[in-house]
């Protein structure tokens, strides 16, 4: 059968529509008959407000595709109507459904027609195809529980009516682009209907809408496109281009596809996957969760007091958390006091450097907060410049995995007593402590040093800290380089030459690129009962190899080569490392030196060397520079054949290859990569690079790595909902355009030094500015699923009226439809 298209006249958005007769609706193919007249006859009667069950249709699931428009009818018409159909036709039963096809929109008048669609798809073209009584209709049909599917020209639709500007959910620009370009479409939603069996990164041909307006945060987001794999033109959006979307909407269900604007569309089969699990959705075949991204649906909340005058009673420097099995959240300050208290700087002073490193215990049961205890540490030295200001301290806190029954907890930190006033050397140490569970003060005498080390604390700074465990008990620890980048013009910190009674304090060579030193590493061991502990197997050395004589490794070292790596966190799903770390100063590549300063996140599945002094990004190699001149450049860091060849080694000249790493930034933007020469070298010239990461940029930076989700059907009311399941949440210390996203990984190339396939904003979530949480410290999931963030402050070294616990939890409620609602099930019910 053939279908007849049915136009007729009206004047524009003033007169009730004048029904016409005769317009056939017929099925495009066999076996799925269209009813002849989904529409009322001249005579019948019109109501704007119609009566439709609710919710409309039932088990004999039906979809209308309404497909008129002011102008041309679109060439895609057809054929997308041949793909509903046969989507319909086709697949397991549950999920089939019959197709009627119309372009007259008095079928929106008639509640007695309209009430037997489970959904209704705008195949629509531009301008005014509904009068006000029809889109009344739509509206009734909508708030009775209706579904609605729109589909690329559908946003173009109704120009002037808000309502269905709000039932789409964007408006295209006018100087879109109308070219058909092939472009990488990003899958950001992994288990909705319309998304779940789409490639990570869908590669495909369209024609590409740019919107006026940004819906992202008001809708539900499930795809983007990404903008720099085709030419977006003036009105672009950038990296957030949203391209499908969903969301509740008036009482019904929404899903807008941006895509489906050529003929050719419409016969892939991974649109047709699209588009089948959109109607799914939007006909109740079956559930969905388009509440997860849209921002109102959460609510951050202050959860600390400020601390009383002259106290640290609520919160110390902020500086690390931890979430307990029960609830229980412990944080701990670094060491820098309550700004009325003053520091000492003299190193003749018996007192120099001494702060109190504090550790606070929040209760959600009781929403009060206990100060657990306090240790002395190295730490409290104020500001100034890196030869005066410190950040040791207390650095990092973990929980046993038996915390409940034994009350055990780590703490990584430098104690005061341990330091060298006159080498200005210090002890970095991770001991083990129990706490009283029913007090929530911690007995500072059951103290168990399970592993220490040296570090210099003549230079500040970069002292990691961050702990983890993964799923077979072992401990990551993060330790940080400790060196200055200042006596390198901000470049790779390998300056041999500045230090301080015979210890280098700029040549990371001797630190994070050496073997046999634990600093500028992620280590990892497997602490024992008695405060032992022993080395799992898989690190990156045994500590007995016989390499260039032996004694030059240390068995601890999980991963060499990283900075600052203040906040690292495993998954134990998979048990993937997740570890970011600073870099250093330069604030523009150099074509003498390398790499501007990169900020780094690795996703990180085996032991290996991650590339600090010598590459940074996706194998970016600095500048060599040794005795007996240092400010002359020698050859480029091998990446791939590292050497370290500083007079301040002490390990291995031969090291391990470099690894890749997941995402880097700097001021000149994310991913930043340059071309290379033959000999692998980039070009380091800012007019020649591309952004691999458009979603973020740096300037002043400090990555604050976090975790990634796990979703727990039975955690809390407050959980975050299972859309964020397996994404891992990447951010910045610095509210402004650095990071404070979600992040998709591909399993395929993850720890290989793939690039994350997708990115979400969180800044609206975790919100930013100066009332919100400005300057992200550390955050954590509970075991009740909502999301607890440490505020750091406005100040430095010390805490302030805004230094502050808060916790981010999640209101949006259930997918939908409801269970009760679902067509099918509640025509056996």
């Amino acid at each position: 059968m053939q279908r007849t298209p049915h136009h007729r006249s009206r004047s524009r958005r003033g007169l009730a529509a004048a029904v016409a007769a005769g317009a056939l609706t017929a099925s495009l193919l066999g076996g799925n008959a269209a009813s002849a007249r989904p529409y009322p006859g001249p005579t019948e009667s019109l109501s704007t407000t119609l009566s439709l069950p609710s919710p409309p249709g039932g088990a004999n699931v039906k979809v209308l595709v309404f497909h008129a428009s002011a102008t041309e009818e679109s060439p895609t018409v057809d054929a997308g109507i041949a793909a509903i159909e046969k989507i319909g036709l086709s697949g397991p039963e549950a999920g089939r459904f019959k197709t009627v096809a119309t372009d007259d929109a008095a079928v929106f008048t008639n509640g007695k027609q309209l009430g037997k669609y489970n959904a209704v798809v705008f195949l629509t073209g531009g301008g005014d195809v509904l009068d006000p009584e029809q889109e009344a209709g739509l509206e009734s049909y909508m708030k009775a529980g209706g579904g609605f599917l729109g589909i690329h020209d559908a946003a173009r639709t109704e120009p002037y009516s808000d309502w269905f500007t709000g039932l789409v959910g964007a408006r295209p620009a006018a100087d879109s682009p109308t070219s058909v370009q092939r472009a990488t479409v990003e899958i950001g939603d992994r288990q909705h209907p319309a998304t779940k069996n789409l490639p990570l990164e869908w590669k495909r041909p369209d024609k590409w809408l740019n919107w006026t307006e940004n819906p992202s945060g008001d809708v539900h987001t499930v795809a983007r496109v990404r903008e720099i794999t085709y030419k977006p033109g003036a009105s672009a959006n950038g990296w957030d281009h949203p391209v499908s979307w969903c969301r509740d909407y008036d009482g019904g269900r929404s899903f807008y596809t941006a895509m489906g604007g050529t003929v050719d569309s419409f016969a892939e089969a991974d649109f047709r996957d699209h588009l089948r699990g959109a109607l799914d959705w939007t006909t109740r075949i079956s559930q969905a969760d388009c509440k997860a991204t849209i921002t109102s649906n959460y609510k951050a909340e202050r959860v600390t007091q400020p601390n009383q005058p002259g106290q640290n009673d609520q919160i110390g420097e902020p500086h690390g958390l931890v979430t307990a099995p029960d609830g229980r959240v412990l944080y701990i300050g670094r060491g820098g006091a309550d700004s009325s208290v003053p520091v000492v700087t003299d190193w003749k002073d018996p007192n120099v450097g001494k702060g109190l490193g504090q550790i606070h215990v929040y209760d959600p049961k009781t929403k009060k907060v206990t100060l657990a205890g306090a240790l002395t540490v190295f730490g409290n030295k104020g500001g100034g410049d890196e030869l005066v200001k410190v950040e040791e301290g207390l650095l990092g806190i973990e929980l046993d995995p038996d915390f409940e029954k034994n009350g055990w907890v780590y703490l990584h930190y430098t104690p005061h007593d341990k330091i060298d006033r006159d080498k200005q050397m210090a002890v970095r140490q991770v001991s083990r402590f129990t706490l009283d569970l029913a007090t929530n003060k911690l007995d500072l005498s059951s103290e168990k040093v399970l592993l220490h080390w040296p570090v210099q604390i003549h230079s500040c700074c970069h002292a990691g800290g961050g702990m983890a465990w993964d799923s077979k008990g072992n401990l990551y620890i993060a330790a940080g380089d400790n060196n200055s980048s200042g006596f390198s013009d901000g470049y790779s910190g390998n300056n041999p030459e500045p230090n301080y009674k015979g210890v280098s304090f700029a040549d990371a060579r001797r630190t994070a690129g050496n073997t046999n030193n634990l600093n500028g590493k992620i280590l990892r061991i497997h602490p024992e009962d008695d405060g032992t502990y022993t080395l799992p197997e898989g690190n990156l050395f045994t500590g007995k190899e016989t390499d260039e004589g032996g004694g030059k490794t240390r068995g601890e070292i999980y991963v060499m080569g990283v900075r600052n790596p203040a906040r690292i966190a495993v998954d134990k799903t998979t048990d993937t490392l997740y570890a970011g770390w600073v870099g250093p100063d330069a604030g523009a590549p150099s074509t003498t030196w390398g790499p501007a300063k990169y900020d780094t996140f690795a996703a990180i599945t085996k032991a290996g060397n991650h590339g600090w002094p010598y590459c940074m990004g996706n194998k970016q190699p600095y500048r060599d520079r040794n005795l007996p001149d240092p400010s002359k450049p020698l050859g480029w860091y091998d990446c791939d054949h590292p050497k370290n060849e500083s007079p301040n080694n002490n390990g291995l000249v031969n090291l391990p290859p470099i690894t890749s790493n997941t995402i880097w930034y700097s001021p000149q933007g994310g991913g930043v990569d340059y071309p290379r020469d033959e000999n692998g070298i980039p070009s380091y010239k800012v007019e020649d690079q591309k952004e691999l990461l458009p979603w973020l940029k740096g300037g002043g930076q400090a990555t604050m790595n976090g975790p990634v989700y796990r979703y727990d059907p039975k955690a809390g009311a407050d959980k975050w909902p299972s859309y964020w399941d397996g994404k891992w949440f990447v951010g910045d210390f610095y509210d402004d355009t650095q990071p404070r996203h979600a992040v998709l990984t591909d399993p395929k190339t993850v720890g290989k030094g793939g690039l994350p396939t997708h990115a979400e904003s969180l800044k609206e979530i975790i919100p930013v500015g100066a009332d919100g949480i400005r300057n992200l410290m550390d955050w954590k999931f509970a075991p009740d699923g909502s999301l607890y963030v440490l505020d750091y402050g406005r100040g430095f070294f010390t805490s302030d009226s805004k230094s502050a616990l808060w916790r981010v939890t999640y209101k949006g409620g259930a997918p939908t439809p409801a269970v009760k609602d679902l067509a099918r099930k509640a025509a056996v019910q």
